[in-house]
C-alpha cells in the first residue's frame, strides 16, 4: 500500500484529449511512386498503418481519422516529443531486400576490391539471442561438394565487370558509400512476421531482428542460396537491405555457413547498422507495423484543448465522489462493521488500481474513468460473496449449538472455545460451543473461494484477449479492465480478510499493541524534529493515523466479542429471513420467463430494423470544421452556443490562436452555416477557415479487430465454464449475456441514443458484471447439487437463486449508487454511458435469474456431463484407492 501511494502521488498521470487536450498533427498522403494515387479508400489504408506504429509507440487512447480525400487528422494525448511522433509516422518505412548484381564503375572505386573484403560482416545467420542457424544449412555445406554445385561453381576471382544495365533496378550508396548496383526486390516489408530489437551476441552492437512468414521464408532462402554461390569479396555475394530508397545493411553471406544453392532456412536475418538503442527499436517499430501504402507529408501541427469543459470534469468527478460515498454507506449499513472494513478495502482497491494505471502510463479518459469508478462499487463483489457465506456458517454454528443445549449439554469454557475454534481435539466430554465468529468468517472465506475464482478468471480471459488482439479504445479497455481484477482480488481476498481476521478475533496479541504503538511514537518524534508542531505536518497526520490504529486494534475486537450482531455476519438481513421463511417457487414457471424474455428480445432487435442505429462520428465519419473569432470565447462558452443550435454531441475544441474547432456528425452545409451564426451572435465576426468532411476514427479494421477480440474472449469464457461446470451452464451464460446486450443495444435504437466510443465502453463494462452474476448462481447451484444428489434439478435452481438473491442485490446497489450519481450530477458527457450501464446492470441481474437459470433447467436433459457429488465421489475413490496403493508398499521410508 505504501508505494501504491507513492506512485499515485509523485507520478503524474497521462490524461486524455477529453481532459486536457494533447497535439494535433495533420498529415496529407502524395501519389506514390508506383502510380498508386492517393484516394480516400488508399488514405484509409494509411491510416490503419499508422494506428498500429501509434499503438506500438505506447500512446493509447489516440484519435485518427481521414480528412477529405488525402489528409489524415492525428490526434495525440499527453505526448511528451510531437515532433519524435511526427517524425516516426511521417515516414513510409518501405523496406526492400535487393540482390546486388555489381559495383558501378563511375563510382571511382571500381577494382578496389579491399573495399568488398572489408564489407559489413554477415549477420543474417547469428540471431541475437546467439543461438546458431538451423542445422540444415550445415548439411547443405556438406552435400554442396559432393553435388559439384559449390566450389566448382564459384569462380576463384571476383568479378569487377559492373552489371547489365537491363537488370539494375536501384543504384544506392552502401554504408561506406560505395555505389551498388541493385536488383528488382526480392523481398518487400509485406513479408515480414516480426521485427525486434536486440544487443548482438557481444552485448556491443545493437541490431534489427527479423522474421520472414509465408512464402518470404522461401524467398530469403533462395535470395541468400544465389549470393552463395559467388566467392568471397565479390560484391554480387552482398545482399542489399534498404528502407526508403536508403541501404541500411548490406552484409555479405558468410562463407562457411552458407552453401551455394542451399541458402539460409529458419526465415530469419539480422539488420545492423550502427544503431544505438533508440535507433534500433524505432527501426523495429517501422518494419513492424508495416510500410505505408503512400508516402505522407505534415502539413501542420498545433496544440489543441480538451473536448471537454471544465464544468463537465468538475461535475463528473463530484458526481464520482458522491456514488463511492454512498456505496460506502449502503454497504456499511448492510454490513455494519464487516462493511466498514470493507469500504476500507475499496479505498485500498481504488489506491492500488489507480498506481497501477499511473505507473503503466495508461492514458486517463473520462469514460475510463467513470468505468473505473464502476470497477469500485463492482469490486465489492467480492467482499460480499464472503460476507453471505460467513452469515450462513454463523447460523449453521447457532443451530448446531442451541441443538446441543436443547440435549442438555452444558456450556464450553472460553478455553474450550478457543480449542475448538483452533481444531485442537480434546477427550474431555462433550460441550455446547457457541458459534464463533472467526472460524465462520475462515469457513464463508473458504467456501466462496470457488466462486470469487471464477468471476475473476472469466473476467481476466476478456482483459487479456482485449489486450492483445484489439487496438485503440478497446485495448485500453482491456488495460484497465485487468488491472482493476487483479487489484479487486487484492483487496478483497488479503487487505479486508486480514482486516477482518483482526475485528473478529478473539484477542488481540501485546506484541502488534507494542508495535504499532512504538511506531506512531517513532513517527511523531520525527515529525516535531523536523517540522515543528504544524497542521501542514503530514507526517503528523501519519502519526496520529497510527495511533488511532494502535487504539483500534487494542478495542475492536473486544467490542465485536462483547456485541456479535456489530460484526455484521451474526445475523443475516430481512430479505434473506424472507426468502428462507416463505422459499417462493420461482423457477416453476421458467418457460414462462424464457418466454417473457424472447419477447423482450425481439422488441429490441426490431429497434433495429424500425429505427436504424445512430452511429456516432467515430463509426460513420462526420465534418470538421474550423472558426476563427474576433471576440475571445472559451471553449466551454462555444460548447455551450453549439448545444443551444441543436448540436450537443458535436466535439468542440479551442486550437492555437484562440480557434473554435467543431466536429460534428454527417451534416448539411445549411447546418453548418446554423453553427457558424450561433457562434456569431457571441465570437463576434467569425469566419470558417476550413471545413472538411472526415472519416470515421474506428474504421473497419479497428472495428474488426474489436469484434474479433470479443468474439474470442466470449468462447473461452464459455469454455472455462464449461470445464469448471457443466457445458449446459456456459451456453445459458452466453444467453443471458447476449440478451443484454441486445436490450441495451435495442434500447439505444428506440431512443436515438448515439451508439460511439463511450456505448462501445458502457457494453463492454456490462459484459463483465453479466457474467459474473451468471457465474456466482451457477456457482451455487453446483454446491447446492453437490449437498442434494437426490434433489430435483429445477428444485436445487431456485434454491440457488433465492440463496444468492441478496448478494445480486447488495453488489448491484453499489454500481447502482454510483451510476445514479453520474446520470444526474455527471453533465451531458456522461448521461448515455450511465444510462447504458443502469439498463445493463439492472438487465444482468434480470438475465441471471430469468434467463440463464431457467435454459439450464431446459437444457439439463440434453447434458450428459456427470453431476458434482458423482464428480466429487470419483475423486474420493481414487484417493482411497492411492492411498491403499502406498499401504500396501513395502513400508520403507525414503
Amino acid at each position: 500500500m505504501a508505494g501504491a501511494f507513492a506512485a499515485g502521488w509523485f507520478m503524474k498521470p497521462t490524461l486524455g484529449l477529453d481532459l486536457s487536450g494533447g497535439t494535433q498533427i495533420i498529415l496529407e498522403t502524395r501519389d506514390a511512386d508506383d502510380g498508386t494515387e492517393a484516394t480516400a479508400e488508399n488514405t484509409d489504408r494509411v491510416v490503419e498503418v499508422l494506428r498500429n506504429r501509434i499503438d506500438s509507440l505506447g500512446v493509447s487512447e489516440a484519435t485518427l481519422s481521414r480528412s477529405g480525400e488525402n489528409r489524415i487528422i492525428v490526434e495525440l494525448p499527453g505526448v511528451q516529443d510531437p515532433t519524435e511522433a511526427a517524425e516516426v509516422l511521417g515516414q513510409t518505412a518501405q523496406l526492400t531486400i535487393h540482390p546486388v548484381l555489381g559495383m558501378q564503375q563511375d563510382a571511382g572505386t571500381g577494382g578496389m576490391f579491399g573495399d568488398f573484403g572489408n564489407a559489413p560482416a554477415d549477420e543474417a545467420n547469428a540471431p541475437a539471442d546467439g543461438t546458431e542457424e538451423a542445422p540444415a544449412e550445415d548439411e547443405g555445406a556438406e552435400e554442396a561438394p559432393a553435388e559439384g554445385e559449390g566450389a566448382e561453381q564459384a569462380p576463384e576471382q571476383p568479378s569487377a565487370q559492373p552489371a547489365n544495365p537491363e537488370d539494375v533496378a536501384l543504384t544506392l550508396a552502401d554504408e561506406s558509400g560505395a555505389m551498388l548496383q541493385l536488383g528488382e526486390a526480392a523481398l518487400t516489408g509485406e513479408q515480414v512476421a516480426s521485427a525486434e530489437a536486440a544487443l548482438n551476441e557481444l552485448q556491443t552492437e545493437w541490431m534489427v531482428n527479423v522474421e520472414f512468414r509465408g512464402d518470404g521464408r522461401d524467398a530469403w532462402q533462395e535470395l541468400t542460396g544465389d549470393a552463395a554461390c559467388n566467392p568471397s569479396g565479390d560484391p554480387k555475394r552482398r545482399i542489399a537491405i534498404v528502407l526508403d530508397n536508403e541501404i541500411i545493411s548490406s552484409p555479405e553471406v558468410d562463407a562457411t555457413d552458407v552453401a551455394c544453392d542451399v541458402g539460409m532456412s529458419g526465415g530469419r536475418t539480422s539488420i545492423t547498422g550502427g544503431f544505438d538503442s533508440e535507433t534500433a527499436n524505432e527501426l523495429a517499430l517501422l518494419i513492424e507495423g508495416g510500410s505505408l501504402p503512400l508516402p505522407v507529408e505534415e502539413v501542420q501541427r498545433q496544440t489543441v484543448g480538451p473536448t471537454l469543459g471544465a464544468e463537465a470534469i468538475r461535475a463528473s468527478f463530484i458526481a464520482g465522489l458522491i456514488g463511492v460515498a454512498l456505496t460506502a454507506v449502503y454497504i456499511s449499513v448492510t454490513y455494519r462493521f464487516a462493511g466498514f472494513l470493507a469500504s476500507i478495502a475499496l479505498l485500498c482497491y481504488t489506491v492500488i488500481a489507480y498506481a497501477a494505471l499511473v505507473a503503466l502510463g495508461a492514458t486517463l479518459t473520462l469514460p475510463g474513468l467513470a468505468g473505473f469508478v464502476l470497477a469500485i462499487g463492482m469490486a465489492i463483489d467480492a467482499n460480499v460473496l464472503i460476507f453471505e457465506r460467513a452469515r450462513e456458517e454463523y447460523q449453521r454454528q447457532d443451530k448446531v449449538y442451541q441443538a446441543n443445549k436443547s440435549a442438555g449439554m452444558a456450556d464450553a469454557t472460553e478455553k474450550e472455545q478457543d480449542e475448538a475454534a483452533a481444531g485442537v481435539l480434546t477427550r474431555r466430554r462433550r460441550r455446547a460451543i457457541p458459534p464463533n465468529l472467526l472460524k465462520a468468517f475462515t469457513t464463508g472465506s473458504q467456501k466462496a473461494w470457488s466462486a470469487v475464482l471464477d468471476t475473476n478468471v472469466t473476467t481476466l480471459i476478456a482483459a487479456v484477449l482485449l489486450f492483445f488482439f484489439a487496438s485503440g479504445t478497446v485495448q485500453g479497455f482491456g488495460v484497465t479492465l485487468g488491472l482493476g481484477t487483479i487489484a479487486s482480488m487484492i483487496s478483497a481476498l488479503l487487505i479486508a480478510r486480514v482486516l477482518m481476521e483482526w475485528a473478529v478475533s478473539r484477542s488481540t496479541p501485546a506484541r502488534r499493541l507494542w508495535l504499532v504503538g512504538v511506531a506512531a511514537l517513532a513517527v511523531a518524534l520525527v515529525a516535531v524534529l523536523s517540522d515543528g508542531l504544524s497542521l501542514d505536518n503530514p507526517l503528523l497526520l501519519v502519526s496520529g493515523a497510527l495511533g488511532v490504529l494502535a487504539v483500534s486494534v487494542a478495542v475492536v475486537p473486544l467490542i465485536v466479542r462483547k456485541f456479535p450482531a456489530s460484526s455484521g455476519i451474526a445475523r443475516t438481513s430481512m430479505i434473506r429471513r424472507w426468502l428462507v421463511a416463505t422459499n417462493p417457487d420461482l423457477m416453476k414457471r421458467s418457460s414462462l420467463w424464457l418466454g417473457v424474455t424472447a419477447a423482450v428480445a425481439l422488441v429490441a432487435i426490431l429497434g433495429l430494423f424500425v429505427r436504424s442505429p445512430n452511429f456516432g462520428v467515430e463509426f460513420t465519419g462526420g465534418r470538421s470544421m474550423n472558426f476563427s473569432v474576433t471576440e475571445s470565447l472559451s471553449a466551454d462558452q462555444a460548447r455551450e452556443i453549439v448545444a443551444d443550435a441543436g448540436y450537443p454531441e458535436a466535439v468542440v475544441q479551442e486550437v492555437e490562436d484562440g480557434d473554435i474547432s467543431v466536429r460534428t456528425g454527417q451534416i448539411s452545409d445549411g447546418e453548418a452555416a446554423q453553427i457558424e451564426e450561433a457562434l456569431a451572435e457571441e465570437g463576434g465576426t467569425v469566419q470558417r477557415i476550413s471545413d472538411e468532411k472526415i472519416g470515421p476514427s474506428m474504421g473497419d479494421e479497428l472495428r474488426n479487430k474489436a469484434l474479433i477480440a470479443l468474439i474470442a474472449a466470449l468462447v473461452l469464457q464459455m469454455a472455462y465454464l464449461a470445464w469448471r461446470f457443466r457445458w449446459s451452464f456456459g451456453v445459458s451464460t452466453m444467453a443471458a449475456l447476449a440478451f443484454d446486450i441486445v436490450l441495451v443495444v435495442g434500447l439505444f435504437a428506440w431512443l436515438g441514443k448515439p451508439i460511439d466510443g463511450v456505448f462501445l465502453a458502457a457494453v463492454l463494462s456490462i459484459i463483465g458484471f453479466s457474467v459474473n452474476d451468471s457465474v456466482v448462481v451457477f456457482d451455487r447451484v453446483r454446491d447446492e447439487w453437490a449437498h442434494n444428489p437426490k434433489g430435483s434439478f429445477r428444485s436445487i435452481a431456485n434454491t440457488a437463486i433465492l440463496h444468492t438473491l441478496p448478494r445480486t442485490v447488495n453488489s448491484g446497489m453499489g454500481g447502482l449508487f454510483i451510476l445514479a450519481a453520474l446520470a444526474v450530477f455527471g453533465g451531458s458527457s456522461l448521461t448515455d454511458f450511465s444510462i447504458a450501464m443502469l439498463v445493463g446492470l439492472v438487465s444482468g441481474m434480470f438475465s441471471t435469474v430469468f434467463v440463464a437459470v431457467p435454459l439450464a433447467i431446459w437444457l439439463q436433459r440434453f447434458d450428459r456431463t456427470p453431476p458434482p457429488h458423482v464428480v466429487k465421489e470419483r475423486k474420493t475413490k481414487q484417493r482411497k484407492e492411492l492411498r491403499v496403493a502406498r499401504e500396501k508398499t513395502d513400508g520403507a521410508v525414503v
